[in-house]
């Protein structure tokens, strides 16, 4: 299959992309990657009046520290953002989901702002977006806006996202040095996207966690916040924490449903075992499961 004809524009400045977006009246598709979208093209489930290719916006790349945080140009590949020191310092538990997307090859051209925006319910960059707290920056020819993660996704491949929004930017909030980072996965093969996972951070100060975010991936039609799981973390001491009620608590948090590749009963049997050892493992050797 071949692509339906389209026009192709590579604006240099944010300000040429939106209004790119704003005159296609809706019928513009972003390239960034371009690992999910090539394919749809190919398809011919994705027909774009206009394709707007964001790769020369030199603002839209890279990883620096601002004030109370990490920013994240979303062109910035997957690839680099392993190898990224400050992301390796501040954030390693992104580092260590953004290893699990897809695979070597992929993630060469792949970004970083394309898995977060895509939406994709079993994607390990959504759901580490929403469990860290990121904020997603979107700007238009209307203005700009700032985005919780947990509020950008409506279902699957849904999002807030108005077709002439672009996003400029994820902003993840500091977290201390030395907190936990909690990571684990079930797929059916490496790169595939996961049957269950979890993913977040945590912070214990004198024996009791005073910070926690955690969110699931592969548990619903969204990424979906642990919050009554961080609600009961915060404040406890680590001798007080019961694995099990809290893997019982976490599930009461999602929406699993039945596909091809399994069942939703059995992502909340093995949803509960990964949450109870993952957390317990992270809490008492600090290291990822």
């Amino acid at each position: 299959m071949k692509p339906a004809p389209f026009d192709y524009v590579a604006p240099t400045t944010v300000d040429e992309a939106c209004k790119a977006l704003d005159e296609a009246g809706g019928g513009a598709t972003v390239l960034a990657g371009g690992q999910t979208l090539m394919p749809l093209l190919n398809l011919r489930m994705s027909q774009p009046f206009i394709l707007v290719d964001i790769n020369q916006i030199a603002e839209l790349n890279g990883v620096s520290r601002i004030s109370g945080g990490i920013r994240l140009g979303p062109t910035t590949r997957q690839s680099e953002a392993i190898d990224n020191d400050i992301l390796a310092q501040d954030l390693p538990v992104l580092v260590q989901a953004v290893k699990h997307v897809g695979h070597h090859q992929t993630r060469n051209r792949g970004t970083v702002g394309g898995s977060i925006t895509l939406g994709e319910p079993a994607a390990e960059l959504p759901a580490t977006a929403v469990a860290l707290g990121a904020t997603i920056e979107v700007r238009s020819v209307r203005g700009s806006r700032q985005i919780l993660a947990e509020e950008f996704y409506l279902g699957p491949y849904m999002t807030v996202l108005e077709p002439d929004e672009l996003v400029t930017g994820i902003t993840f909030p500091e977290w201390p040095k030395g907190h936990i980072t909690v990571f684990n996965e079930l797929a059916q093969r490496p790169g595939d996207f996961a049957l269950v996972g979890m993913v977040g951070a945590l912070v214990v100060e004198s024996d009791k966690i005073v910070r926690a975010g955690l969110a699931w991936f592969g548990m619903g039609p969204t990424p979906m916040k642990m919050r009554t799981v961080e609600g009961m973390l915060i404040g406890k001491s680590l001798s007080e924490i019961d694995y099990q009620a809290l893997a019982e608590s976490a599930i009461a948090d999602t929406a699993p449903f039945d596909d091809q590749h399994t069942s939703a009963e059995y992502r909340r049997t093995v949803g509960k075992r990964i949450f109870a050892r993952t957390l317990r493992d992270a809490l008492t050797t600090g290291e990822i499961a």
